[in-house]
């Protein structure tokens, strides 16, 4: 398989490209992201990204396993902005290829900045990030015209794996944003929506826990915010896991295009209880 040639600039050897890989499926990948793949000598690369994309790396290629997942042992941060360093410097083409969105809670800012104050030349290839990505193959939209004008991407944890209590005003959270969706919270979600809830969100107001997100392997979850207050594990899902706040998770009933693949019969007025409810007072 060869990129097209439709004039992508040239990976050229000393150069480290940040690219982001989507949430899973190979077919979410930009073409500058399948060019770096094909052309790269050496693959750095995330616990997150799928094997299947990997495979679509160049023969011979050296690949190298940076990931780094909450309770494993993993490489720190700085060992990896030194190492893509140290290799761009013998003039290898380096792919340093993360989950998602290199610049969406992928760290892909302090990689960057590393190789700016060392000298290396670098490319940015943004990717789909999940937040996106897995609200798309669950049959959620992001936003909804008749719903919400806003959405808020936010941590599901903080390094020290806590939620983020100083981090985020959660009034303000609960108030001014119809739709927030958490990345990586499986561990935190219900403090995450015990905050909530105590700051003044409806405690049935419908949440999804989207887990792998786009790959063969994907399960979602509809349920509330209350389910999730009031249970320690309210999903059992593996991770990585989305959890998706809001109204617009409603529409899963009309835009399950994965589900109607496999028989689903879809809603075309997945909302009509909530215009009867609104009639009726």
């Amino acid at each position: 398989m060869e990129t097209p040639d439709i004039g992508l600039a040239p990976f050229e050897p000393g150069w480290v490209w940040l690219v982001g890989a989507g949430p899973g499926d190979p077919g979410l990948l930009s073409l500058y992201a399948l060019h770096a793949l094909q052309n790269a000598d050496v693959v750095v690369y995330d616990a997150l990204v799928d094997s299947r994309i990997l495979d679509l790396a160049r023969v011979g290629a050296e690949m190298i396993d940076s990931g780094k997942r909450g309770g494993r042992p993993s490489p720190h941060q700085r060992d990896i902005s030194e190492h893509l360093v140290r290799l761009a410097r013998k003039n290898q083409r380096v792919l340093r290829l993360k989950g998602g969105d290199p610049f969406v809670f992928g760290r892909g800012g302090e990689e960057a900045l590393a190789l700016v104050e060392a000298g290396i030349p670098f490319r940015l290839v943004p990717g789909i990030t999940a937040g996106i990505g897995g609200l798309a193959y669950a049959g959620i939209p992001a936003t909804h015209r008749t719903i919400n004008t806003a959405i808020t991407f936010v941590t599901g944890h903080t390094a020290c794996g806590d939620i983020p209590e100083e981090d985020i005003d959660w009034t303000a959270l609960a108030k001014a944003s119809p739709v927030i969706v958490f990345y990586m919270a499986l561990k935190t979600m219900s403090r995450i929506a015990e905050r909530l809830i105590t700051a003044g969100r409806n405690d049935d107001e419908p949440v999804a826990i989207i887990s792998r997100a786009t790959t063969p392997d994907q399960t979602v979850l509809v349920t509330t915010l209350a389910e999730c207050a009031h249970s320690e594990e309210p999903s059992n899902q593996p991770s990585p896991a989305l959890f998706v706040v809001g109204p617009v998770v409603k529409l899963r009933d009309g835009l399950d295009w994965l589900g109607a693949i496999s028989g689903k019969t879809l809603n075309p007025d997945p909302l009509s209880d909530d215009q009867d409810n609104k009639g009726s007072k």
